[in-house]
């Protein structure tokens, strides 16, 4: 029988598992009335129900997803005492186990940093460990690392707690109205705005929010509406065992990522829940509808073998029958991070899902940060790695999630290093000078579906990674080389994955001053660098802005915010403005080149001039290269002097090959991105999404130059910045730093500490080969003004692996402090 439906609310959340309630429940904490859930079958049926409840840290790597876990286990323990239903959580510990030195080596790496927010990672001997988990078989184990307070819960009680805590509603709502048995077939849109939805059984419900919540369901629902939501169902198994006689039922739940398994007691018996390395995609066409508390028939002879290493580590359990082998679908994304936050394509809907397995675990903060996002405008974490925003429409073809998906559960399991990217569907983008650059060398690493050359071997048959690790891998002196290359010759770049734009029209310049924290009203031919900053002062995107004509500028961002960048332009568009956005970023090829050598190579292929006074820093210029005509800007990410190239894509191969001719009795030499890195962490560069994300500010990241608090008409986040400027020399501030000891590596989430005091922590490092030793950027945050003079007398010292290395800490850049390079 069809349920009567209201015809309006505030907001409309499709799906009723754990991220859909959790959601619910967070907006009505927020006092946000009128919340209405659907979901197609009983609350839980999708994955909830059969998902393992554990609720365990694992290796976390970013404050963020710290935030997002803690948040959750916390409200799991103490949800009961406010709602009357029990969660089932037990803080039964959670042990990992390191079998060898690398994977020793990370976990002392992370284990600081996590304790750092809250998470009590401590190291154990493997004695402690066997006594822990006494049914396993731990004898080939060299560490363990160990959280007492985490656990599991039930998944069903988790979410039906969590829904009685929605309906009751927080202090001046109604809470929320949960109904079962309703599909939704379609998201109402209206002018790119969503209004509603649709039903199976044909009423509507009009909203101010559409949240799409529906797990594995999502990517066929918004497709229908237009939207991009790259996830694909995948098979997941587990197996529980006969009952074991005297198995501790508070046993900890044990991970092993040398066998791809997580391990917990199950009523008595034994859980080995897999993640194989090579798993199995599951129905790439669409998930049915009526898939409610279903299961899928297990592939014995694929997962055989897992199963086998799985029992190797528990060998007693074979001794008892198996009860149950089961298998059912996860969803997950293309690089195991969600989708969280508002749709590029359409206004007031918003999304959370492809929570890859985790669903349980980081549900609660997950629904925290869209609840705040829905309510406040913008996110209380970090959001630049789950937002929705990041992909393009190729990560959600058949074929990409058909061959990208066997990867993703070992990738999300098994051991982890730096510099590793994903092996499967590779080659969604390429530059046209791709083979150019494989020819020479080129080792290619993935960048938001980009091949980039991480770094060059001396010929391609040396192309490769001989082992993984977190010290010198085989290619460091390769790197060591480029890297020497820009600093006394010059070195060329292949950087077409750098997304451009083309803003033109009669409110160009309007709109693009509305964004930027910089003065972009400029004469045509000046390239500015810019800070685009929300409400709160919070950065949004970091970039450059060219002004072409009056009327056309050009907008140069990296790879990673390019969807961010985009929605951004597009969404502050007044109603009564012109403007037309064009991402231009296929249709030319960014050749850098950049060294004290960089105008030499280029005078002998332009006619141009190309002196100080014709082609200063910071401008931009039509110049000839051979037969072709480019915009050239001169600009740096790596500090030295140089030029972009941006080259019509028609005649990028030959513009590179002049280039390569041209230079070869000056030290010209490829470069990739490690290289670039390691330049511009030299030069204490900052990057949108790597080093500064939309909880930082500019002026707190050393970036006050490019803020503009004055100039006529402000700019978003002008009135925040201006109150954080007027508070003096700010308490916590970025920092460039430089060990001392030239031996350690720095790759980011290194404590830094001032005296004993920690004070921060690195959020990316690499190796200044220039400077003689491992450098690196971090926040460092004081209950008093960090003035200079602490900084330059300070007793610094950077935690890695849990020994302290001396560091000298600087707030100005340590390479060529007065840019006296870039100024060649």
């Amino acid at each position: 029988m069809t349920q009567p439906l209201p015809t309006h609310t505030r907001t409309v959340i499709i799906g009723g598992g754990s991220i859909g309630i959790n959601t619910a429940y967070h907006l009505t904490r927020l006092d946000h009335g009128d919340v209405i859930v659907l979901d197609q079958g009983q609350l839980t049926s999708g994955t909830t129900w059969h998902a393992a409840g554990l609720i365990v840290a694992g290796l976390l790597k970013s404050e963020a997803e710290c935030e997002i876990y803690t948040h959750g286990r916390d409200l799991y323990a103490r949800l009961e005492a406010e709602t009357g239903i029990s969660t089932g959580f037990r803080d039964v510990g959670y042990l990992q186990i390191a079998g060898n030195d690398e994977r020793v080596h990370e976990m002392r790496r992370v284990a600081p940093f996590m304790r750092r927010f809250g998470i009590n990672c401590h190291e154990i001997s493997p004695r402690e460990a066997q006594k822990l988990f006494p049914i396993g078989d731990l004898s080939d184990v060299k560490a363990a690392f160990y959280i007492p307070e985490d656990g599991r819960a039930n998944p069903v009680d988790v979410t039906m707690s969590l829904a009685r805590g929605a309906r009751n509603g927080g202090a001046r709502n109604g809470g929320a109205h949960i109904v079962e048995g309703v599909r939704v077939t379609d998201i109402l849109t209206r002018n790119g705005t969503a209004t509603g939805v649709r039903t199976a059984d044909g009423q509507t419900i009009t909203a101010e929010n559409v949240v799409i919540c529906g797990g594995m369901w999502s990517r066929q629902l918004g497709a229908r509406a237009g939207l991009n939501l790259p996830l694909q169902a995948a098979e997941h198994y587990y197996l529980i065992t006969e009952t074991i006689p005297d198995l501790p039922r508070d046993l900890p739940v044990l991970e092993d990522p040398s066998t791809y398994t997580y391990y917990r007691e199950e009523v008595g018996g034994m859980m080995l829940g897999l993640f194989e390395p090579q798993g199995a995609a599951w129905n790439l066409g669409g998930i049915p509808d009526t898939f409610q508390f279903g299961e899928i028939d297990p592939d014995w002879d694929r997962v055989g073998p897992f199963l086998e290493l799985a029992y190797s580590r528990v060998p007693k359990t074979l001794n008892y029958g198996v009860k149950k082998l089961f298998c059912g679908p996860e969803s997950f994304t293309p690089d195991l991070a969600p989708l969280v936050g508002p749709t590029p394509e359409l206004r007031n809907c918003w999304v959370a899902c492809g929570m890859n397995s985790l669903g349980i675990l980081n549900g609660a903060g997950t629904g925290m940060v869209l609840a705040h996002w829905i309510v406040d405008g913008l996110p209380p974490v970090d959001v630049t790695a789950i937002n929705v925003g990041r992909f393009s429409k190729s990560h959600s073809t058949p074929a990409f999630r058909r061959d990208r998906t066997p990867e993703l559960l070992g990738k999300l399991f098994g051991q982890h290093f730096h510099n590793e990217s994903p092996k499967t569907a590779r080659d969604v983008k390429r530059s046209v000078l791709y083979d150019r650059l494989k020819s020479a060398g080129a080792y290619f690493t993935e960048g938001n579906g980009w091949e980039q050359p991480d770094w060059f071997a001396p010929s391609p048959e040396e192309a490769r990674i001989d082992t993984y690790s977190w010290f010198r891998q085989n290619w460091f002196d390769w790197h060591a080389a480029e890297h020497r290359a820009a600093r006394k010759d010059v070195m060329l770049m292949d950087m077409s994955s750098m997304s451009c734009f083309l803003v033109q029209g009669r409110d160009a310049c309007a709109l693009l001053s509305r964004l930027s924290c910089n003065d972009v009203d400029v004469a045509p031919g000046r390239v500015v660098y810019t800070a685009w900053t929300n409400e709160r002062g919070g950065f949004e995107a970091d970039l450059t802005v060219t002004r072409l004509e009056r009327d056309k500028f050009m907008v140069v961002v990296g790879e990673n915010s390019h969807g961010h960048t985009e929605m951004r332009l597009r969404r502050h568009i007044g109603a009564d403005e012109f403007v037309t956005v064009t991402d231009v970023t296929a249709g030319r090829t960014q050749i850098n080149i950049h060294g004290p050598r960089a105008r030499d190579l280029l005078s002998r292929v332009s006619g141009s001039d190309l002196s100080n006074d014709a082609f200063p820093f910071m401008t931009a210029r039509e110049i000839d290269v051979g037969y072709a005509v480019v915009l050239a800007m001169r600009v740096t990410f790596i500090g030295e002097l140089g030029w972009e190239l941006h080259v019509p894509a028609t005649q990028a191969v030959q513009t590179y090959d002049l280039l390569m001719q041209a230079g070869q009795d000056l030290g010209l030499r490829n470069a990739g991105m490690q290289t670039l890195n390691s330049l511009r962490l030299e030069k204490a560069y900052r990057d949108f999404g790597i080093d500064v994300d939309n909880t930082d500010n500019p002026i707190e990241a050393g970036l006050g130059f490019a803020v503009k608090l004055d100039k006529p008409g402000g700019f978003i986040g002008r009135d925040a910045l201006t109150a954080i400027k007027a508070r003096g020399t700010p308490h916590n501030r970025m920092l460039q730093f430089l060990l001392h000891d030239p031996e350690p590596l720095l790759h980011g989430n290194e404590l830094i500490y001032l005296g004993e005091a920690q004070v921060g922590y690195i959020q990316v490092g690499g190796y200044g080969h220039t400077l003689g030793g491992a450098v690196g950027l971090g926040f460092a945050g004081l209950d008093r003004p960090l003035t200079e003079e602490i900084v330059e007398n300070g007793d610094w010292t950077l935690e890695i692996a849990g020994k302290r290395f001396a560091a000298t800490a600087s707030l100005r850049p340590l390479y060529d402090p007065q840019m006296a390079k870039i100024r060649a």
